[in-house]
């Protein structure tokens, strides 16, 4: 069977070791059921850039944390980029090829694609959602999202076959100065819908209000002050997932209706 035309656009590539550490450990806790209950443990690290180092990454970590027979495809749509990541391919458990959204015609049980849909227009988001999680073996899941070049700020949405389910946002909480500034690493479906009236900046608002009233806390260090910070954004109605233990590494995720953009809730 000939292999589907990769369909997206070559992204600057540009990439760090560790970079990616904060969504996959996400993913080994918070997905790893998934990835264990799966008959075949595909994951496809869709558009990693001019490194294969994430990839690397990647399937190291989920070796490690989650089942050993994990297999990791990274895609990508530039031939030179798979050439380069040929040398530390270990198959079957490392390989890379030609591929874009529709996933090189793969049925993986999971699918990361980190930094992607930011370099593309708003307007393509929900296409590329689609064709991605058209793809999905049954159960599967995409984990869509963005961060800064140390991996320092993140934000993903997991979405599946019905469509978005969640929005999280992660900070290294040594560094961060305020939760307003996650908002710059919001997924493409979100960055441009921080203003007033759009869900997002709402709960982004609550959160920063949150944290300058738990100031007090941060005598205790920063892990005690967004503590507070989650409880406080829980009790003002969001509905807050996860447990403590997440949010101690600095991470919040919320349901995505309640955040979700205008633009994809009214068509």
């Amino acid at each position: 069977m000939m292999a589907a035309r990769p369909q997206g656009e070559i992204t600057r590539g540009t990439t760090n070791p560790n970079r990616l550490r904060r969504v996959d450990n996400w993913i080994a806790a918070t997905l790893g059921d998934t990835l264990r209950e799966s008959a075949d443990p595909l994951v496809v690290d869709l558009g990693y850039g001019e490194s294969p180092v994430t990839a690397v990454e990647l399937r190291d970590r989920l070796v490690a944390a989650v089942r050993p027979d994990v297999r990791v495809v990274g895609l990508e749509i530039d031939p030179a980029r798979v050439a380069a990541a040929a040398p530390v391919a270990d198959p079957p458990g490392l390989t890379f090829a030609r591929g874009g959204f529709e996933l090189a015609g793969l049925r993986p049980t999971l699918v990361r694609a980190f930094n992607v849909l930011r370099q593309y227009e708003e307007a393509a988001v929900p296409a590329a959602w689609q064709t991605m999680a058209e793809a999905l073996a049954p159960g599967g899941a995409v984990v869509e999202g963005t961060c800064d070049e140390l991996g320092r700020l993140a934000s993903w949405v997991v979405l599946d076959a019905a469509g978005p389910r969640t929005l999280t946002l992660a900070a290294k909480l040594s560094t961060l100065d305020t939760p307003a500034t996650l908002a710059e690493r919001l997924p493409k479906a979100l960055i441009h819908r921080n203003v007033p009236g759009e869900p997002i900046h709402t709960f982004i608002s609550t959160m920063d209000a949150a944290w300058r009233d738990a100031a007090p806390y941060a005598t205790f260090g920063p892990r005690q002050r967004w503590l507070r910070t989650v409880f406080a954004t829980r009790a003002a109605g969001w509905p807050i997932l996860d447990r403590a233990s997440r949010w101690r590494l600095g991470e919040v995720t919320v349901k995505w209706q309640t955040i979700a953009p205008s633009y994809l809730t009214n068509g």
